[in-house]
């Protein structure tokens, strides 16, 4: 199951910003061909009366105002999802992007209506909020006609860690119906598919102590309640027809985290330069203070290099050991599958849904040639569009012993990003797997 707001539920519309920014973008000025050059006016004689300015035309109103990008209330921005394990979404997304004097956005509004082949009808508010680059928090609040609803929010201080301290806090309230569980293993086969129903509440808070701009070191508190529900979802066997109705039922983790993190990242959000290397080690209790759930100890790395001038290497690495397991449930151990990379949780696998393969430990790598196309000026800042082919490769496993790198499953694919400075990325990634094509769409890098 998912540990964090699903990128699509936040924004199906991977090119919120982007479209946004094209709707209202102006036309500047003309230019003359090459080689043309304009005809100087014979000079005025100061006693000539200069003519009337001309008059301002009236502004638009009626239909005519709604029709106009520069003058509708809102940017109304088709939207589009699809998802390997939530079918297909279409609505309607109006956007009120606010820029500072600096043009770049500090404020987006986007609520939604939508309907999904599951779940029917819903509704979606959405606020993000960049008051500064250290600085950041979102709202994200919906609920559809059956099954789901959500409620997220997320604050940030201490971003850029110019401080000695750096605070993170999340919670989250979610019931989601897409969730599969394949059983446990590396080479779980398709036909073994379930779907369940998720129900969680979860409460995570993180503080830094800065030693420097680069060196940090980090204490992480989860509280998780998930109740497992059989699934919903038409022509999918419900969890409990495969593996029993003891799969089912209320589970808590209360984990504790410790990391030590290495960050030489010229930007936390458009990275071209630097990397990124945390080394963390946990210990989970069923109640706050006892019964111990499990131990985990892992590394999660990423690296960006030029290549040239508009072409960026990204690379992302991460390994995941549970040291000890005292009947953790399945949805707290490694997945691989999706298009996410967390730290400590689920890792991509971008040819596949989300939690295709489960077991105790996982390794994950990713690779992407993120390359700027063209770029242009809107009304609200400069917009970037890049075309980034990728590969993701993993696996999991459930012995220590066993060599990371030996069966893992790799899958290519390529990815269509738009990037409004300083702090948006919208993003579209077609994955090819052993099983067929999965799209992703959603909002920021995939790490």
């Amino acid at each position: 199951m998912r540990r964090v707001p699903r990128p699509g539920a936040v924004c199906r519309c991977a090119v919120l910003v982007v479209l946004a920014a094209v709707l209202v973008s102006p036309v500047t000025h003309a230019q003359l061909p090459p080689g043309d050059v304009p005809t100087l006016p014979s000079p005025i004689p100061a006693d000539t009366p200069l003519p009337p300015p001309p008059a301002t035309p009236p502004p638009p109103h009626g239909l005519a105002r709604w029709l106009n990008p520069s003058t509708a209330p809102f940017i109304p921005v088709p939207e589009i999802g699809t998802d390997p394990n939530g079918g297909t979404t279409l609505g309607i997304l109006p956007v009120w992007l606010q820029a500072d004097d600096r043009h770049e956005i500090d404020r987006i509004i986007a609520p939604d209506i939508l309907h999904n082949t599951y779940f029917g009808w819903g509704l979606h508010g959405r606020i993000y909020s960049y008051p500064s680059d250290d600085e950041q928090w979102s709202l994200i609040a919906g609920v559809k006609e059956r099954v789901e609803r959500e409620m997220d929010f997320e604050f940030q201080r201490g971003r850029a860690r110019r401080d000695r301290w750096s605070f993170t806090a999340s919670i989250i309230s979610d019931r989601d119906g897409t969730p599969r569980f394949y059983g446990i293993g590396n080479h779980t086969q398709q036909s073994d598919e379930t779907n369940y129903t998720a129900q969680q509440q979860l409460l995570r808070l993180q503080a830094g102590y800065n030693f420097s701009r680069i060196w940090q070191i980090a204490y992480t508190l989860r509280a998780r309640w998930v109740d497992v529900l059989p699934g919903t979802l038409p022509g999918v066997d419900s969890i409990d027809q495969h593996f029993g109705t003891q799969i089912l039922g209320t589970g808590r983790d209360f984990l504790h985290r410790v990391s030590l993190i290495y960050d030489t990242r010229d930007d936390l959000t458009i990275p071209r330069h630097g990397m990124q290397w945390i080394a963390y080690t946990g210990v989970a209790f069923a109640t706050p203070l006892n019964e111990g759930l499990y131990k985990e100890a892992g590394i999660d790395g990423r690296g960006f290099w030029p290549v040239f001038h508009d072409t960026v290497l990204a690379c992302h690495v991460a390994l995941r050991y549970l040291l000890t397991d005292h009947n953790a449930p399945f949805w707290a151990l490694s997945t691989l599958g999706g298009d996410r990379a967390e730290v400590g949780g689920e890792q991509p696998l971008r040819g596949y849904g989300a939690g295709r393969y489960t077991d105790r430990d996982a390794y994950s790598t990713t690779l992407e040639f993120r390359r700027r196309v063209f770029s242009f000026d809107a009304a609200s800042t400069r917009v970037d569009i890049e075309v980034t082919p990728f590969v993701d490769a993993g696996r999991v496993f459930g012995d220590s012993g066993t060599f990371p790198l030996s069966h893992v499953h790799a899958i290519g694919g390529v990815g269509f990003r738009g990037i409004a400075r300083p702090y948006v990325v919208g993003y579209v990634d077609v994955g090819y797997g052993s099983q067929g094509t999965a799209v992703f769409t959603g909002i920021n890098y995939p790490f």
